[in-house]
């Protein structure tokens, strides 16, 4: 499942329009639509945050199918390159 694929039912769980979601999460709802449509990129980490919290899901799901690492995690990262090394020697993780 894509970022926007994701965005979009999750939106539509909710019982949402396009113009509801984005004016909660105060983006144009033509920039949502290219989002759901996987027409652009996934937005920035801030952006996401705002469109999780409106549907109620974890940001950080969402951050990892836009292909992000979270602000947070990349700060840990970036000051200990012993926990790149542990995470690059874990298993991969099978698909469900």
């Amino acid at each position: 499942m894509t970022f926007g694929n994701r965005v979009r039912e999750l939106r539509k769980q909710k019982g949402l329009s396009q113009r509801e979601l984005a004016k909660e999460a105060g983006i144009d709802f033509t920039y949502l639509s290219k989002i759901e449509n996987d027409r652009t990129e996934p937005p920035s980490e801030k952006v996401i945050r705002k469109l999780a919290r409106h549907l109620d899901v974890d940001a950080d799901e969402l951050i990892a199918l836009a292909g992000k690492v979270p602000a947070d995690l990349a700060r840990i990262l970036a000051a200990n390159p012993e926990a790149i090394q542990y995470l690059r020697s874990l298993p991969p993780r099978r698909r469900r």
